[in-house]
């Protein structure tokens, strides 16, 4: 069982920040990462990956960030200076660190932050830092798997597999966008909130949902998205789509699980994509916060329970089998 310990505080790399955390969710992947699916991870360790809060220090090479900035960071956090991040995808950088990951996280009261004029994004005056602190991880990721790469479009079919923090966050952001939404989880509870924050079908899968959808939409999904990451789910998503539609592989398949097995020759047969998404650079934050701004989203509503530091490690090692619906965030 993980523990709450005093450690010592971190110190600012010369182009990182120290951030004074305000608020951190609690992710599947913080989950994955105490399960060991991540061998790189060495004890002792702290998780968390989402997160917002204040400066409280910044290293001698930081310009564009000082003590009091009000601020969220990406789950990855890029190099700035690989190929990659020159070509503005800093979300595959080459050399990418992340916190509670590579790192010790924000699951504390402090946490380090690398490149910090890469990495941070300002927060609006309005919004609080519990709804920003999803943004990071579960909001971003569904944000950008749906306008990057599903091109959702007004009057659209999207199917959203896992009615999680992320998918929860994708039947938000696809009915906003004016798609019509089909959720799928095996909970009544996390299908009620899907219903809530726009919906227009709700499953209760997996069995016989790539059908069922068919008939719902009347041939398919436009847009899926398998955001719990399972073989199921995974081979659902892709089955569920329409000709030439297009699916984003969103939750983590860990190299443990069984592969899945996905029907590639549905996939040649009507010209699908099969996408993946691994979050959204700093940089093109402006427009998710300018609907954030403007009330169209409201990631605050995401927020179904609040925790203290103390009680943070009881419920992430629950979360593989008592997770309450909706997403838990932790106020240290």
């Amino acid at each position: 069982m993980p523990d709450l310990r005093e450690v010592a505080d971190p110190a600012p790399s010369p182009d990182g920040v120290v951030i004074k955390v305000a608020a951190t969710g609690l992710c599947r992947s913080d989950w994955h990462g105490w399960m060991g699916h991540d061998p790189a991870i060495a004890l002792p360790h702290v998780p968390g990956h989402e997160l917002a809060g204040v400066v409280e220090a910044a290293g001698p090479r930081v310009t564009g960030w000082r003590a009091g900035d009000r601020v969220t960071v990406p789950f990855v956090c890029a190099c700035g200076r690989c190929p990659a991040c020159a070509a503005g995808e800093q979300q595959v950088c080459e050399r990418q660190t992340q916190p509670g990951f590579t790192h010790w996280g924000s699951f504390a009261e402090y946490v380090a932050v690398e490149n910090a004029d890469v990495n941070l994004v300002g927060l609006p005056d309005g919004l609080g830092f519990a709804a920003a602190a999803g943004l990071g991880c579960r909001f971003a990721t569904a944000y950008r798997a749906l306008t990057a790469h599903g091109r959702v479009a007004p009057g659209q079919w999207v199917a959203v597999h896992g009615c999680g923090g992320v998918g929860l966050s994708a039947v938000m952001i696809a009915a906003a966008a004016g798609a019509r939404v089909v959720a799928v989880d095996i909970s009544p509870a996390a299908l009620d909130l899907a219903r809530a924050f726009g919906a227009d079908t709700c499953l209760q899968g997996p069995d016989g949902v790539p059908e069922t959808i068919a008939e719902v939409t009347g041939g398919g999904a436009h847009v899926s998205l398998d955001a719990l990451g399972d073989p199921r789910t995974c081979a659902n998503s892709i089955a569920c789509l329409r000709r030439r539609g297009r699916h984003v592989q969103v939750g983590l398949l860990p190299p443990q699980a069984v592969p899945a097995a996905l029907p590639m020759e549905r996939v040649i047969a009507y010209e699908l994509s099969v996408l993946g998404s691994h979050g959204m650079p700093a940089h093109a934050y402006g427009p998710m916060l300018d609907l954030v701004a403007a009330g169209t989203l409201r990631p605050d509503r995401l927020i179904t329970t609040t925790i203290g530091l103390a009680a943070a490690p009881r419920a992430l090692a629950a979360m593989g089998t008592t997770s309450p619906p909706g997403v838990t965030m932790i106020e240290p």
